[in-house]
């Protein structure tokens, strides 16, 4: 008669399958702010000297160098409000996103890859715009861009929303607005990829994969 085997424990010290660590984190936020920072230094020096109307063309009618400040938020959200409440509005949304980041960071699993690089980005990112803010008043911008998808973009949006301005200029942006674009995409690409591994457990377990077997009459 031989005993029943025990039940086996999961090996949780699998090579390449620890959670990632807050070193990694923090190394990425600061590489993007540093490169922001230093970026909008750059801009502000260089970009001063010139006209308005003298950008630095880098393609020409597509790219370029131009600055300015932008007292609101994403597509100039809060632009024209008041100082009393467009700086604590900015600083109150900014802190709230940075905790639920790094909140999110910690509980992260070894396989959200993209989540781990994309968590990163976005604090960099804001923590960016949030020091321009804090010491400015407003986010140093200087990337001007212009495409013909833009505008046909715009013109769609125009179709929808009465009075929509169309145009073929994006909004200025920054290094941090990139990170920040990054980030939310790798955010979304972790989002798909955990639903779909999240419905082949489904295909592969089905709802009653958990219960004992049936005896054998």
């Amino acid at each position: 008669m031989t005993e029943p085997n025990a039940p086996t424990v999961p090996d949780k010290s699998v090579p390449g399958k620890s959670r990632p660590g807050f070193v990694f984190f923090g190394g990425v936020a600061a590489v993007c702010l540093l490169l922001d920072v230093a970026s909008k230094a750059w801009a502000e020096v260089e970009l001063t000297r010139r006209s308005p109307l003298d950008p630095i063309v880098i393609i020409e009618q597509h790219l370029s160098f131009a600055l300015a400040y932008n007292r609101g938020g994403a597509w100039g959200l809060l632009q024209n409000a008041s100082e009393s409440v467009r700086r604590p509005f900015f600083l109150v949304v900014s802190v709230a996103a940075i905790a639920f980041i790094v909140s999110l960071y910690g509980k992260l699993q070894p396989e959200q890859r993209a989540l781990r690089w994309g968590l990163p980005l976005v604090l960099g990112g804001a923590l960016g715009n949030l020091a321009d803010r804090v010491t400015r008043g407003s986010v140093v911008d200087f990337i001007d861009y212009r495409a013909g998808w833009v505008q046909s973009m715009n013109e769609l949006i125009a179709a929808l929303v009465s009075g929509w301005h169309v145009t073929d200029h994006w909004p200025t942006f920054n290094v941090a607005d990139i990170s920040i674009c990054v980030g939310v995409g790798l955010m979304a690409v972790d989002m798909a990829i955990s639903g779909r591994r999240n419905a082949e457990g489904r295909r592969e377990g089905g709802p009653s994969s958990s219960a004992p077997p049936h005896p054998v009459r």
